[in-house]
C-alpha cells in the first residue's frame, strides 16, 4: 500500500473545491485523482477532518484469532495431526469452517510447520 497523501496538499485541495472550483477542476489542478478529490470531500463530511483512515486490516482478526492457543496445544499433545484432521475438529469443536491454507498459516505464524514422516516409516 502506499502511503497517504500529505495533510497539507489534503488541504489545499479542500480548500480549491470550497472556493467554488469543481472535483475534475481541483483534480487537474493538483495533480491528483478525481476519486482522491471525490473521497477527500466524503472524509470531511463523515469525520470532520482530513487525517487519512488507517490502512490495512490491522492483522490478527482472521477467523482463527481467538483458537490459536487450542491450535497451539492440540498440535502439541497430537503431535502428527494432518491440516485436513485440525480442519474437521475446528469445524467439530468451534464451528469454525476454514480452508486448509487458512490453518497452515497460523501454524507457520506459530512455528509449528514440520515434514511429517511417511507412514510406516
Amino acid at each position: 500500500m502506499g502511503k497517504p497523501h500529505p495533510i497539507e496538499l489534503r488541504t489545499r485541495v479542500v480548500a480549491f473545491v470550497d472556493e467554488g472550483h469543481g472535483h475534475r477542476e481541483a483534480a487537474r489542478h493538483f495533480r491528483v485523482s478525481p476519486k482522491f478529490v471525490n473521497d477527500l470531500i466524503k472524509l470531511r463530511c463523515e469525520t470532520g477532518s482530513l487525517l487519512p483512515r488507517p490502512q490495512g486490516n490491522g492483522g490478527g482478526h482472521g477467523k482463527l484469532a481467538g483458537v490459536t492457543g487450542w491450535i497451539d496445544a492440540r498440535v502439541t499433545a497430537k503431535g502428527e495431526i494432518t491440516l485436513d484432521e485440525l480442519v474437521a475438529e475446528l469445524a467439530e469443536t468451534h464451528g469454525i469452517d476454514v480452508h486448509r491454507g487458512t490453518v497452515w498459516r497460523v501454524l507457520r505464524g506459530l512455528g509449528l510447520t514440520h515434514k511429517k514422516r511417511p507412514a510406516g516409516a
